[in-house]
């Protein structure tokens, strides 16, 4: 059987536009491709965990490519020595041919952080979404536990996506607060396009307009993404957790 490597790798999406290749346009998936076939000395493909869009982020993300003649724990250092500061390898392992990012993935873990400041704090530019009126979290708790479970997410599916089965089980969703910043923290088996981010903005909406957990339970019933709340914007989301 030949075998792959896995690769764990995190990255600041600002620059990116997001991890697929894109013709014409800087992505992680392609930096990478760069960065591997410096070291490999030839272009190996890479297979992604998903798709994570325009300017999110990564504390961890999956992938897996070729074998690598090196020893695996010097894959890291001899990768990142030709990646750019925004992206690096954290991990490398050996794994079956039978081992796929994508297919092989139980689920995933996505946070999103909220800087809910009077002020906007320069550090989090592109870090966080910076949100100056008051956020009540409890309230936005209680609301949000109507997301977890399995349910039809249409309502919560970016208009236009085409994906036809959108059933997903929520494992957890809840926020806490530390100071200023409020973090949303959701793992699911699958996400649908736009899900996390709103979900986001339907947390927000429960907190300005005293949604109850009722109220998001009938916005999910209903199928229809005018119900949910806005989509919030991609700087504030990391893919947080890969579960294989």
């Amino acid at each position: 059987m030949n075998e792959k490597i896995k690769l764990t790798i995190t990255y600041d999406g600002t620059q990116f536009h997001g991890w697929q290749v894109q013709k014409g346009k800087k992505t992680v998936q392609s930096t990478l491709q760069d960065a591997v076939e410096q070291v490999a000395g030839k272009r190996n493909s890479i297979t992604g965990c998903s798709r994570t869009d325009a300017k999110v982020h990564a504390n961890e993300f999956v992938c897996h490519t070729d074998f690598l003649n090196i020893p695996c724990e010097k894959i890291p250092m001899a990768i990142n020595a030709h990646l750019p500061e925004a992206v690096a390898v954290k991990n490398a392992e050996i794994v079956p041919e039978d081992f796929h990012a994508r297919y092989s993935c139980l689920g995933k873990e996505y946070i999103y952080k909220i800087f809910n400041s009077h002020y906007r704090d320069p550090f989090l530019v592109n870090r966080a979404m910076f949100y100056p009126k008051p956020l009540d979290e409890k309230a936005m708790n209680d609301a949000l536990c109507a997301v977890e479970g399995k349910k039809d997410f249409r309502s919560f599916m970016a208009q236009g996506s085409k994906i036809e089965d959108t059933v997903r089980e929520i494992k957890y969703c809840d926020i806490s607060r530390c100071g200023d910043m409020l973090t949303l923290r959701v793992a699911a088996d699958g996400f649908l396009y736009n899900m996390v981010r709103i979900i986001v903005g339907t947390a927000i909406m429960a907190s300005e307009k005293n949604l109850t957990y009722d109220d998001v339970s009938r916005i999910i019933a209903s199928c229809d993404r005018k119900n949910a709340g806005p989509t919030a914007p991609p700087s504030g989301l990391y893919l947080n957790k890969v579960f294989y």
